[in-house]
């Protein structure tokens, strides 16, 4: 066996090496400083081996969760709801402050900052993935890790 040829065949396999498993990273909520107004939920989806399609969020604690994604367009900010969100393998799609985040509506009265609630996410594949996303007060920044 020629070990010269060794030594580029595993670069290039590690080069091409993607996680194994779809996740999610770093989810927390922020509530809202208004009372009866949604909190939001943000956290990193990170692809697994294939492309998949985030196709919803569910959130036990609430009463609805809609995705949305902040954009501008000629200086006029908005929110365009998002339907589905596709996270290519290997790949990072997140959701922060000022970008694309969770809707909270209807947020259980229990639900209080430095508690945490739970967030379930359907993939087009079938998948599902909960995570318990830490819950900040108003105004907060994303959690130190």
């Amino acid at each position: 066996m020629k070990t010269g040829l060794l030594i580029p065949a595993i670069v290039m396999m590690a080069a091409c090496h993607h996680p194994a498993t779809l996740s999610v990273d770093k989810a927390w909520v922020r509530l809202s400083p208004v009372t009866d107004a949604p909190a939001s939920a943000y956290f990193v989806l990170k692809g697994g081996a294939k492309d998949e399609t985030l196709t919803g969020i569910a959130a036990p604690d609430a009463a609805r969760a809609e995705m949305h994604e902040n954009i501008s367009h000629a200086g006029i900010e908005s929110m365009d709801t998002l339907k589905l969100v596709a996270v290519r393998a290997g790949g990072a799609v997140p959701f922060a402050l000022g970008g694309k985040h969770v809707m909270l509506f209807g947020l259980k009265p229990g639900i209080k900052a430095g508690s945490t609630t739970p967030l379930i996410f359907s993939f087009a594949s079938g998948q599902k993935i909960t995570v318990n996303a830490k819950v900040m007060p108003p105004g907060s920044s994303a959690p130190a890790d």
